[in-house]
């Protein structure tokens, strides 16, 4: 959804990032190969953040699954070798490690990195299966991700509500919404 991920996009900027939505991985042939789907089209990150002085990008997704039952656990505990299900880059390590390659190289193509550059995987999502947002905070921390819940981006946005005018939809809201 455009509009979540223009909010979490608006919070990682809030928090020093340098943002990019829907950045376009550019996977080779032989690397779909290696993944174990020579047709699969380019994978998408939703939002890139970068923080120059970190030296750090977060490949962040975003599910915002507002008025659906929620991000399940169970979804991302699972574990696969070839890619499967919506959420690939968590239950899949060898695609992660495909994808990330390629996505250091991209971005060291573009001029946005260079060899130093650390990348992480994150999720921001708005809503949590049977509200088990501390079972998936254990599980996703434990592996290394980084895991926005909807209360950390409600208290994200909280504090949007206390920043200076700027001309931005989510810090208006918030203004509106919380002072």
């Amino acid at each position: 959804m455009d509009s979540f991920e223009g909010l979490i996009s608006t919070l990682l900027e809030a928090e020093g990032y340098w943002t990019r939505r829907s950045f376009k991985v550019n996977v080779t042939k032989a690397e779909k190969v290696a993944i174990g789907n020579h047709s699969m089209p380019r994978p998408e990150i939703d939002v890139l953040a970068l923080n120059f002085k970190e030296n750090h990008v977060i490949a962040m997704e975003v599910k915002s699954y507002l008025d659906s039952p929620g991000v399940k656990l169970a979804d991302l505990r699972a574990s696969h070798h070839k890619p499967e299900g919506r959420y690939k880059l968590f239950t899949s390590a060898h695609y992660r490690n495909v994808v990330f390659q390629r996505l250091h190289q991209d971005l060291i193509q573009c001029g946005m990195a260079d060899e130093t550059t650390t990348i992480s995987l994150g999720l921001a999502m708005g809503k949590v299966y049977q509200g088990r947002a501390a079972e998936v905070r254990a599980h996703l921390t434990a592996q290394g991700f980084i895991y926005w819940s909807p209360e950390d981006i409600r208290e994200k946005v909280s504090a949007l509500a206390k920043r200076p005018y700027e001309n931005d939809s989510a810090i208006m809201v918030a203004k509106v919404l919380l002072r």
